[in-house]
């Protein structure tokens, strides 16, 4: 997201980091305790106790100028009586003596300083403007600076834990570990804490609070290059480096690493946008959540499926495709499966006797097939049943994951199932993603059965139904293909202003490129309107023109189906009464006079250069009641006409483009067509700040699309 009014600022330093550079927080050899205390609790000695408790190795330097010794450990009097080039120091001091403790350490050669003290960029212009101040000195002096306003940092690879909650080393003993970087230092605990139950392996814990001078950035890309990080698990309310994000996931894609995410705040209002539709409906966590899943980040809704999503990324391979398979013992829950699926958008592919014969043969007559696949409660006098049933699917390329929702009541029943399955997972080989989940939370399953479907790379998990979620999570990652480069455009001059361009000047810059509009010309007087519509054929429009009358029906500003001469005189004289009532101070840049276009259905197109994210088109519902809907899907340049089709269908007027009772079927590529064109403009001009074609009016297959009306913002560059 775009930095609201009240966040921090963004990093001052904006730096990108060396490996060493970072190293030097992640894995120090040399500790410094700013604030060093020996009271229980404080700050200062949960810090060192941490250091203790996990068996840092490396020198640790107390700093308090009232102690001598602490625990038997000497306490030197103030910063400057520190050696050289430590690697690490903890701030644990009140903000008032922060600011000119990181001068000091940056005078002593310290590579990296942790501040958990609050009241900076959050707290006001005082605090923001001290929190530049430690960029500053951060940046002239290559120091990483984590926070402030932050929890720290525990390192499980090494075991050292820079943080003042209580800490235990969790080793990874060789596993892969999942890498968290979270903002809110609370979540990263929560998460942490939450994994572990799962005996799911943390290799670094990072809260990066503020982002003075180090981001959540900087740590993606260490953490990238960490041979112990499988995966990635992010909490982040604001990304102040979005096109590096996206560049770090690209890469992350490529490696094979996965990143998921949480963004807390997306039910938060939208930018506002006076000028056009798209503005205010192509809000900020849309965009974000668009752009990064392109680029291959998984993104969870909330954090039990943060979590969720993070365990099955951890231990299981990738969906091998977007399709799914759900094996269950109850009627009832087949069907809230056919429910839940088709919300979360997880494809079930249609399985039956005669495109299924292997499953066919695996399971009882009296067992139909079909996906999800009942097998009622038969197990319980053939446990094989899951075995058959489980290797069939498995050997089936239409599936990707499947999920194994199991009833398990009591240990005696887990007893006459589990062994079955495992069985059968022992037997496959390359299997594709496969989960077992309880429809009986709660029940008391035998730890061992859970520790040896884990050590299948099979997660158990207590809920089917937040399986399906989280593998539809990840199935949808996998169906993405990466964007290609838009192709180029004919290039036009722009208007030389900044600012909203009206309608008239929109469409003369927007039609060479390839936009569908009606004949029409701006003219100033009644004689040149009617001599126009001579030319052009009635019926027409009249549409008023000016920079500031974004919005021209709500201000009278549009007259349509002036059928002869006389009807477009009345008309003319209507527009400008009704503009004189409405907007008495309004100076006009002239009329448009236009051909009347035929109903159809009634769409927006619009597109946005973010300054932050880059160029989304929007489309959807259109006319005047577009923002009421808000029925839209966001598109990006570069994505394929079979995916912009497939997005359009997915909304929910998406059965009208198909021929809605006895309606026909609408023109679907040449609208794929211009969300292309629209999307190329906005790729080969950043000076466009926003394009809305408001309506695009559809029309039946083969006969095209027309936007009828358009309006531009641009933002020229400063000379």
């Amino acid at each position: 997201m775009t930095t609201p009014a009240n966040a921090p600022p963004r990093s001052e330093a904006g730096s990108e980091f060396s490996r060493k550079a970072l190293e030097r927080l992640l894995r120090p050899r040399s500790v410094a305790i700013v604030g060093a205390s020996a009271t229980p609790g404080a700050l200062g000695a949960s810090v060192l106790a941490n250091l203790q408790r996990l068996g840092f190795r490396g020198d640790i330097h107390l700093i308090n100028p009232n102690r001598t010794e602490i625990g038997g450990r000497p306490c030197l009097k103030s910063i400057e009586a520190l050696p050289t080039a430590v690697d690490a120091a903890v701030l644990a001091i009140p903000r008032a003596g922060v600011l000119d403790a990181v001068a000091g350490l940056a005078r002593r050669g310290v590579g990296a300083a942790v501040i958990f003290s609050a009241g900076f960029a959050e707290g006001g212009e005082a605090g923001r403007a001290e929190q530049r101040e430690i960029a500053q000195i951060a940046a002239e002096h290559g120091m990483v600076v984590e926070g402030p306003n932050c929890l720290g940092v525990v390192n499980h690879v090494d075991g050292i834990a820079l943080t003042f909650v209580e800490t235990s080393h969790a080793a990874l003993d060789g596993r892969p570990g999942i890498g968290i970087v979270s903002q809110s230092g609370a979540m990263a605990c929560v998460l942490g804490t939450m994994l572990a139950s799962r005996d799911l392996g943390v290799s670094y814990s990072i809260s990066t609070g503020n982002e003075a001078a180090s981001g959540v950035e900087d740590f993606i890309e260490y953490l990238l290059g960490d041979a112990q990080t499988s995966v990635i698990g992010l909490i982040v309310e604001q990304f102040r480096h979005p096109q590096r994000l996206l560049s770090l996931a690209r890469r992350a894609r490529q490696m094979g690493k996965r990143l998921v995410l949480l963004h807390p705040g997306r039910s938060g209002a939208a930018r506002e946008s006076a000028a056009t539709h798209t503005g205010a409906l192509a809000g900020n966590y849309g965009l974000m959540r668009v752009k990064v899943e392109a680029e291959g980040i998984v993104t969870a809704e909330t954090l039990e499926e943060l979590g969720d999503v993070l365990e099955i990324a951890l231990r299981a391979p990738a969906p091998r495709h977007p399709g799914a398979a759900v094996v269950t013992e109850s009627g009832a829950f087949k069907a809230l499966v056919l429910d839940l699926t088709e919300q979360v958008g997880l494809a079930l592919p249609r399985l039956d006797d005669a495109n299924a014969p292997a499953l066919r043969a695996a399971v009882p007559a009296f067992v139909p097939v079909s996906n999800p696949l009942d097998l009622t409660a038969q197990g319980l006098v053939d446990p094989d049943l899951y075995r058959r049933a489980l290797l069939a699917l498995a050997q089936d390329e239409r599936i990707g994951a499947i999920v194994l929702g199991i009833i398990q009541t009591d240990p005696a029943t887990c007893e006459r199932k589990f062994p079955a399955i495992l069985e059968a997972l022992r037997e496959l080989h390359s299997p594709p993603l496969i989960v077992l989940a309880g429809l009986d939370e709660g029940a008391p399953v035998p730890e061992p059965y859970i520790r040896a479907l884990r050590t299948l790379a099979v997660p158990y998990f207590p809920s089917a139904e937040r399986a399906v979620r989280a593998i539809a999570r990840l199935s949808a990652a996998v169906s993405r293909t990466p964007l290609e480069p838009p192709e180029p455009v004919t290039r036009t001059a722009l208007p030389p202003a900044s600012g909203v361009i009206p309608e008239y000047r929109a469409k003369a810059f927007l039609g060479p490129l390839g936009i569908p509009f009606p004949p029409g010309r701006l003219i100033h007087t009644l004689e040149e309107a009617l001599e126009v519509a001579d030319a052009l054929g009635y019926p027409v429009v009249l549409k008023a023109q000016s920079a500031s009358l974004s919005h021209k029906s709500d201000a009278g500003g549009v007259v349509l189906g002036l059928k002869d001469r006389q009807s477009l005189g009345s008309g003319w004289r209507k527009l400008h009464a009704d503009l004189a009532r409405a907007v008495p101070e309004l100076t006009l840049d002239g009329v448009l006079v236009e051909t009347m276009a035929r109903p159809g259905l009634e769409l927006i197109v619009g597109g946005r250069n973010d300054p932050d994210w880059g160029a989304v088109v929007l489309a959807g519902v259109g006319g005047v009641q577009a923002e009421l809907l808000n029925d839209v899907r966001l598109i990006l340049p570069g994505q394929s006409r079979t995916s912009i089709i497939e997005a359009l269908r997915h909304l929910k007027c998406g059965p009208l483009f198909d021929g809605y009772r006895g309606s026909p079927a609408l023109d679907l590529p040449a609208l794929a067509e211009l969300i292309e064109r629209v999307g190329r403009a906005l790729s080969h001009e950043p000076a466009i700040r926003e394009i809305d074609l408001n309506p695009v009016i559809a029309y039946p297959a083969g006969q095209g699309v027309m936007a009828l009306d358009a309006l531009m913002v641009i933002q020229q560059p400063e000379p």
